[in-house]
């Protein structure tokens, strides 16, 4: 009687074991086929339907093509053309974004060269190295003008040139000229290191400037600030 009591025991054990292992085995194959359809019920009960793993939806939604969502609210209102007036640009805010005037171009044979010992012989005309340079741009003073300030009369020309010779103190100018020396004066643009000849002689009002030429506006500043020949005796 004990024994067949242990080979019932027995025979429940082994149906347990074998029912675990068949559970298992079911779970795995479950976790290791992700992508295999996956019948589900349709609605009448019957029939079956293969649904497709999130994942594989998620991807086909991916690589469809993008629709357009409130379109009309995102695209631009259109415009009548014969609405559309066109009006002049604004001034600018201030001269700093204006333009240079263009540079005056030098013949192609002119070349910058050094004229050392420069002697000026008026306000705007100076001699160095057997050349007779002309300021380029300006007006200078004639040595023996007169002028005029608060009816007090002094010699303006003569002081301009002499103003001009204690700038120049001997220093080489930087002029472009012809590559030949001529034998009359020639205009030309000068510097000094850095400073351009014509600018400083206009801005002090030891020369004027020409008709439409670059310094106009230093000229307006001289004469404003009864510079040289615009102010008292010097």
């Amino acid at each position: 009687m004990g024994g067949f009591v242990h080979s019932r025991q027995a025979i429940g054990l082994g149906s347990l074991l074998l029912l675990a292992g068949i559970l298992l085995i079911g779970r795995a194959g479950a976790l290791l086929s992700v992508d295999r359809p996956v019948l589900a019920p349709s609605q009448d009960g019957d029939d079956t339907q293969p649904i497709r793993p999130a994942a594989a939806v998620i991807d086909a939604q991916r690589r469809g093509p993008a629709r357009k969502v409130a379109q009309d609210l995102i695209a631009p209102p259109r415009l009548d053309p014969a609405e559309i007036e066109r009006v002049e640009p604004r001034p600018p805010l201030s001269e700093l974004g204006l333009a240079v005037p263009p540079k005056t171009p030098m013949p192609g044979d002119w070349r910058a060269v050094l004229l050392y010992r420069p002697i000026a012989t008026s306000s705007a005309m100076f001699e160095s190295m057997g050349r007779k340079v002309i300021i380029s741009g300006v007006q200078g003073i004639d040595p023996e003008r007169s002028c005029s300030f608060h009816d007090v009369t002094w010699p303006c020309g003569q002081r301009a040139r002499a103003a001009f010779n204690s700038w120049l103190r001997g220093r080489a100018l930087k002029c472009f000229v012809p590559p030949d020396v001529e034998r009359f004066a020639i205009a030309a643009p000068c510097s000094l290191g850095k400073q351009d000849v014509g600018a400083w002689l206009v801005s002090n009002g030891w020369a004027t400037a020409l008709p439409n030429g670059l310094y106009g506006r230093a000229e307006a500043t001289a004469r404003g600030a009864e510079m040289g020949m615009f102010g008292p005796v010097q």
